[in-house]
């Protein structure tokens, strides 16, 4: 699905972070919002959410891996990992850049968010330990597009102890599409944003101050993959991500955008590099949540972690890597993605 456009060669794995790297996948959530929008009445009533997404046969990524230590799933919830890379049209290999776990409950309408660093610790069969970016990265290179997501997102799966069903992998130019097509989104910024490092040359050093904005897609794109300026670096940029991901969500359902939404998931090619989701899980979610969903029912978690210098197995050298509270990932797993 990706785009064939104007190729950049694609970096190597290195030690050192990437500074222009896609900071978030936000697009797809409005495709998945709205994606039931003009679909027969005969079919939007036959995918009732809780016999399309039963337990017993939901498809978990990667699924030669025993999930038998992992919880059991409930008809009508299910995982979605939503992915950032920083692919450049063209490229065939590209680092995860950032993770998004979303655990949806159709019965409850609670949607449970978890943001992953990049630079998360993970163990790599093959290899050994390395940073969750290069996971993705070396098996695009070794095996091919479709390995190296399969692999990032299974790699998640270990990390956190539960299986994931879907996956829906954007980059820089399918939030940027996605949140014009909207015609733009409302952010409320929770500090000010100085760009470090911007994608686009007449926007370094721009400055966005703490509020309320209404932004067109470039500048949500540059906002979110800031991470120098703010507080917490990571963690500070994962308040961004979480504003520009309420303001898409309220974009998507405004009386006016209701009518675009069929034509962007057919057109998701545009905002998507790859997904295992059919246009029948779309609408069958899409029937579940149609009428009941309000941000309220989104709720944003962060585990907190710390920088170690660790040994890298896939750069053979020590590489500075986030190690995350394992207590606390437990109880924020448990608590809210496993029911």
């Amino acid at each position: 699905m990706a785009r064939n456009t104007n190729a950049r060669k694609p970096r190597g794995v290195k030690g050192k972070k990437s500074h222009k790297a896609l900071k978030y996948t936000l697009a797809t959530l409005a495709v998945i919002v709205g994606a039931g929008v003009g679909f027969g009445a005969y079919e939007w009533n036959a995918l009732n959410p809780k016999n399309h997404f039963r337990a017993n046969t939901l498809p978990v990524v990667g699924s030669k891996t025993s999930t038998t230590t992992m919880p059991k799933q409930q008809s009508g919830t299910f995982n979605v990992l939503l992915i950032g890379s920083d692919a450049r049209p063209g490229d065939t290999a590209s680092h995860s850049d950032s993770m998004v776990l979303i655990h949806v409950n159709l019965n409850t309408h609670q949607y449970n968010l978890l943001s992953i660093p990049r630079d998360t610790r993970v163990y790599f069969p093959g290899y050994g330990y390395t940073k969750l970016t290069s996971v993705q990265y070396v098996d695009q290179a070794k095996y091919g597009t479709q390995k190296g997501i399969v692999d990032a997102v299974q790699a998640i799966s270990q990390l956190t102890g539960v299986p994931i069903n879907y996956y829906a992998e954007t980059d820089y130019w399918g939030l940027q599409d996605m949140v014009n097509a909207l015609g733009g989104i409302t952010m409320t910024l929770p500090f000010n944003v100085t760009l470090t490092h911007a994608w686009y040359k007449q926007d370094q050093g721009k400055v966005y101050t703490k509020g309320t904005h209404f932004f067109m897609g470039q500048d949500v794109t540059e906002i979110v993959h800031e991470r120098y300026s703010v507080p917490g670096t990571d963690y500070g940029r994962q308040q961004l991500q979480e504003e520009a991901l309420v303001g898409i969500a309220k974009a998507a359902l405004k009386p006016g955008n209701i009518a675009k939404l069929p034509s962007l998931l057919q057109s998701s090619h545009k905002f998507l590099i790859a997904t295992n989701m059919s246009s029948t899980d779309l609408m069958s979610m899409v029937r579940g949540i149609k009428g009941n969903f309000n941000t309220d029912q989104m709720h944003y978690r962060q585990v907190k972690g710390t920088s170690e210098t660790e040994y890298d197995s896939v750069l053979q050298a020590n590489n500075d890597e986030v190690i995350l509270d394992p207590g606390q990932l437990k109880s924020v797993v448990k608590s809210y993605f496993t029911n």
